[in-house]
């Protein structure tokens, strides 16, 4: 029986994903222009691990990095994902735990409700890098998310878009929902227990069948 449902932030409830893209596609080709795609290497991840694994050499330019980031991010628009915030009703209306689970930081989040202040009734929890030592695809996030929530992880859905999360909530022992907002869908299908284009396609209804043992929505 499902008693939890955790979601990333980005590409999951905001279509934000493709206005990173650009961005850390602009840094990396400024910094790295023989590594093309190194952008989508480093979805899900904090800012300090983007820094940590592909920035460490520059640490004299990561303060300015941050500057364009926290810039960026205040001029950035937050348009829900289709039908996101009436799924996250009905799951509510049946008694189902709802947590944030986001690589974003508590500033980024500022941004959000001064967009969105509706966002805080929809969940019990929200989460974000400051919570956590590791980042996805480690299962840190999502085990912390359910403790944070009261339920066991076994009990839990993940809602997912890029490859590091998806593997997060599987690392967890969560089913897995994962959104062909970001990637190709064949490529989120290699891990998600189901696929979908956005919160229009899927119900209450089929997150329980989800938790049956067939696991067939």
């Amino acid at each position: 029986m499902i008693k939890a449902a955790l979601f990333d932030l980005d590409g999951v409830i905001f279509d934000t994903e493709p206005q990173y893209t650009k961005f850390w596609g602009g840094q990396c080709r400024l910094y790295f222009p023989d590594r093309p795609g190194l952008e989508n290497v480093i979805k899900g991840q904090t800012l300090v691990q983007i820094y940590n694994t592909v920035f460490a050499d520059l640490k004299d330019q990561q303060p300015l990095m941050t500057e364009r980031l926290n810039e960026f991010e205040r001029q950035m628009s937050f348009d829900y994902i289709p039908g996101v915030v009436e799924f996250i009703e009905s799951l509510r209306r049946e008694g189902v735990r709802t947590a944030i689970v986001t690589s974003s930081n508590i500033p980024k989040m500022e941004n959000v409700y001064r967009a969105h202040p509706e966002v805080k009734n929809l969940f019990d929890a929200i989460l974000t890098s400051e919570d956590f030592t590791e980042s996805k695809p480690h299962p840190q996030c999502y085990l912390v998310g359910a403790e944070r929530v009261g339920v066991d992880p076994a009990s839990c859905v993940g809602f997912e878009d890029s490859l590091n999360g998806l593997k997060s909530v599987k690392a967890a022992g969560m089913k897995v929902v994962g959104l062909a907002t970001t990637l190709p869908k064949e490529t989120v299908a290699s891990i998600a227990d189901v696929v979908i284009g956005d919160f229009s396609e899927i119900g209450f209804h089929d997150i329980k069948q989800l938790m049956l043992p067939s696991g067939e929505v």
